[in-house]
């Protein structure tokens, strides 16, 4: 399964930036689909993620600013992110379970700064 993230950028503090991430294959199976992220200096963490049963789990530091969202016809899982702040800066990396095997994208920056 390939991976696909995009969305990040540069946003400035309070605003809102949407995650995407495209799988090559259907998600439907995913028992586990997620985001990470790493900042610098810093371990990778979770962020949020998403069961097949549809329910989702999110880090303290997120909840209620951030949402998962995925969609099984799309095969994509999305991140949106609102009131950033500069501490959440760093590569985002989308993952997926499946069968007992990881499989992670390449990661996308997303930079909060005024």
């Amino acid at each position: 399964v390939q991976l696909q993230a995009s969305g990040g950028g540069l946003v400035q503090p309070g605003g809102s930036l949407r995650l995407s991430c495209a799988a090559s294959r259907s998600i439907r199976s995913m028992i586990y689909m997620g985001w990470y992220r790493q900042a610098p200096g810093s371990q990778r963490e979770l962020v949020a993620f998403s069961l097949s049963d549809g329910s989702t789990n999110y880090a303290d530091s997120v909840k209620g600013r951030f949402t998962i969202s995925r969609d099984n016809a799309e095969n994509t899982v999305d991140l949106k992110m609102n009131s950033l702040t500069p501490e959440d800066t760093a590569v985002y990396y989308c993952h997926a379970r499946h069968s007992g095997i990881y499989y992670w994208g390449q990661g996308t920056l997303v930079t909060v700064s005024s």
